[in-house]
């Protein structure tokens, strides 16, 4: 008799064991299943085009991400505030840099720039340094170029070597990244611009040590146009 009774009792321990094992590995099955899910639709969210505007300073607009042609929100008031400190700032230390600086282009305005530089160095070319109509950075309101104290682009001239050193050192401490860095041509799909910044705000010190470009740091699809 109490031989059959600790065989009951095993065996109702045995079958409590399986029973929780099996519950425990349906959980984890059925959460690897969530998230497995949940990672699809973040990747078809990322690869559908379009970019996200919900992510506000922190949208990520490319060759594979298209603004509306109606998206007209102007200057970004912030980054705008923080672009002129900066500015400021690389005068202060005697740096060559011009008050003004290329800041919001409409979709329209891009429209002409991006033809103008068609029809002086083809299609093929213009890419690689022009944005297409609704692909601008620019269009964001948080994309600024930094002209040196001549008027032209930061690092045309080559005495503006020190003032890009510094720039690319100090960018991030005023809410900019270096948008289209050297050796990253394949991800952003632009040649280096020594003078574009991004305003990104609190990430911008993350994503300056992590030396990855806007598209890594947030894990979006960067590179060429589609066609």
């Amino acid at each position: 008799m109490m031989k059959k009774l600790i065989y009951m009792v095993a065996s109702l321990a045995f079958l409590t064991a399986c029973h929780s094992t099996t519950t425990t590995a349906n959980k984890v099955e059925s959460t690897q299943t969530a998230a497995t899910t949940e990672q699809t639709t973040v990747t078809t969210q990322k690869s559908n085009g379009e970019a996200d505007l919900s992510l506000g300073i922190q949208m990520v607009v490319n060759k594979k991400h298209k603004l509306p042609a109606d998206y007209n929100p102007g200057e970004n008031p912030i980054a705008g505030e923080k672009v002129r400190e900066l500015i400021q700032k690389m005068q202060e230390l005697g740096f060559s840099i011009s008050n003004q600086y290329s800041g919001f282009r409409s979709y329209e305005y891009q429209t002409q720039l991006y033809q103008n530089y068609v029809n002086k160095d083809g299609k093929e070319a213009a890419d690689t340094y022009s944005a297409r109509p609704g692909y601008s950075e620019h269009q964001t309101g948080l994309a600024f170029d930094i002209l040196n104290g001549a008027g032209g682009l930061l690092g045309e001239n080559p005495q503006d070597e020190k003032a890009i050193e510094w720039l690319h050192s100090h960018a991030h401490e005023y809410g900019f990244i270096v948008r289209f860095q050297e050796g990253k041509e394949a991800i952003t799909g632009y040649q280096a611009e020594a003078w574009h910044l991004r305003y990104v705000g609190d990430i911008a010190e993350k994503i300056y040590t992590s030396k990855q470009t806007l598209e890594e740091y947030m894990g979006v699809e960067g590179g060429n146009y589609a066609d």
